[in-house]
């Protein structure tokens, strides 16, 4: 029996989260009109808590987008519609779903991936110009990466194409000001609300330690881990003796956590994302090293869950990492304080009446001054540095 069967699926602005009311929609992956694959990335979204990339719930093509990039909408919004790759054939009923014998495509019209339509409109390059080496003269992902290369060691090629042009992000330009102005990303208003209120709201206080890395570097020779894991361990260790740091301020009293659930600040192009790794205190080095290590890559990449962004206890960001020595970090509500970690550097420094080269790192912890009194602080942080210079680290792995 022929018949012309049309099926349908509403896009709409997922849960993310328990507390999360709204959503914004960042970009959108597959144009209005493009094909799409079942679970290829859709469109990015972003929440006060986490940013991530939502897959496509089945194949076919992005019909008809209601709502643009930069929009914020509450949860359940219908974001847009996907209808299912028109096919065409004899149709057998399971369930009520159609399914047919896909449409030979017309001899000489190319059909792109999506994957491959997506590197052409990152790279700008019109897909006509490529002579493809796939079946039938279909362009592949290979080729497409063999022109760009070629074209980047002959200098510029082709103009862009239409599609890729007006892909681009618009910048607002002023004429008479020579000023750039780049819009707000949800991220960015988040950080800024967030910084701003923390300021307002706890009264900042910095203490500073120099710790020395040798016995850490003469353990981690022949491994991979990183320091990361060295400083977790050596602060839920001293949590255990000033528990006062892992609390937060409410007004009827100081709330005691008695789980440490320890935030790792991660940075991103356009900003930053505090994935938590929960019962910090209960892991070794090894199993601390590997969740660090997915957690960062699922941030970079946009795949953490709401969860895994959720219920720090207290937060841990290694400026170091780009070669800062020292650093105020702002505590990240309700949380009582902040540990930051400097760059490991080799400095000649006086042990026993003698100078000694050794790798020496700046550790600095902003607290809650009403939570948290320099004293208090100030052991903290000795008790870090006690942990960290001790060399019996095969116990802790």
């Amino acid at each position: 029996m022929q018949e012309t069967l049309s099926v349908t699926t509403d896009i709409v602005m997922p849960q993310l989260g328990e507390s999360i009311a709204e959503g914004t929609v960042v970009k959108w992956l597959i144009r209005q009109g493009g094909t799409v694959e079942k679970d290829q990335p859709l469109l990015e979204v972003e929440t006060e808590k986490v940013a991530l990339d939502i897959p496509s719930p089945a194949a076919g093509v992005l019909a008809e987008v209601m709502v643009p990039e930069g929009t914020t909408v509450p949860v359940g919004t219908l974001l847009a519609r996907l209808e299912a790759q028109p096919m065409e054939g004899i149709v057998t009923r399971v369930g009520g779903v159609g399914v047919r014998e896909k449409q030979a495509q017309a001899e000489g019209d190319q059909h792109y991936s999506p994957a491959v339509k997506q590197l052409a409109r990152e790279h700008q390059i019109d897909l006509a110009a490529i002579t493809g080496t796939g079946e039938g003269g279909r362009v592949t992902k290979k080729d497409l990466l063999d022109y760009v290369a070629t074209r980047k060691e002959s200098g510029p090629g082709i103009q862009p194409s239409a599609e890729a042009r007006t892909s681009r992000p618009a910048l607002s330009v002023s004429q008479e000001k020579y000023e750039e102005i780049i819009p707000l990303t949800q991220m960015r208003k988040t950080i800024a609300d967030r910084m701003v209120l923390s300021r307002r709201t706890a009264a900042h206080v910095a203490t500073f330690f120099e710790v020395d890395f040798t016995g850490i570097d003469k353990f981690r020779a022949g491994r991979t881990l990183t320091y990361l894991p060295f400083v977790i361990s050596a602060v839920t260790r001293a949590m255990q003796d000033v528990p006062l740091l892992n609390a937060s301020w409410r007004d009827d009293g100081i709330v005691i956590k008695k789980d440490l659930h320890i935030g790792i600040a991660v940075a991103l192009d356009d900003g930053l994302l505090v994935p938590v790794i929960r019962q910090a205190d209960r892991k070794g080095l090894n199993q601390l090293a590997h969740e660090i290590a997915d957690l960062a890559e699922r941030a970079r990449t946009k795949r953490l869950t709401p969860p895994e962004v959720q219920d720090g206890t207290f937060t841990i960001t290694n400026h170091g990492g780009f070669g800062s020595l020292f650093s105020t970090p702002i505590i990240n509500q309700p949380q009582a304080a902040i540990l930051g970690v400097g760059s490991v550097q080799k400095r000649a420094v006086v042990i026993d009446d003698a100078i000694a080269i050794r790798p020496m790192c700046y550790l600095s912890l902003s607290f809650d001054h009403r939570i948290i009194d320099g004293a208090t602080a100030d052991r903290f942080m000795s008790k870090v540095k006690q942990h960290l210079q001790q060399s019996d680290w095969e116990t802790f792995l």
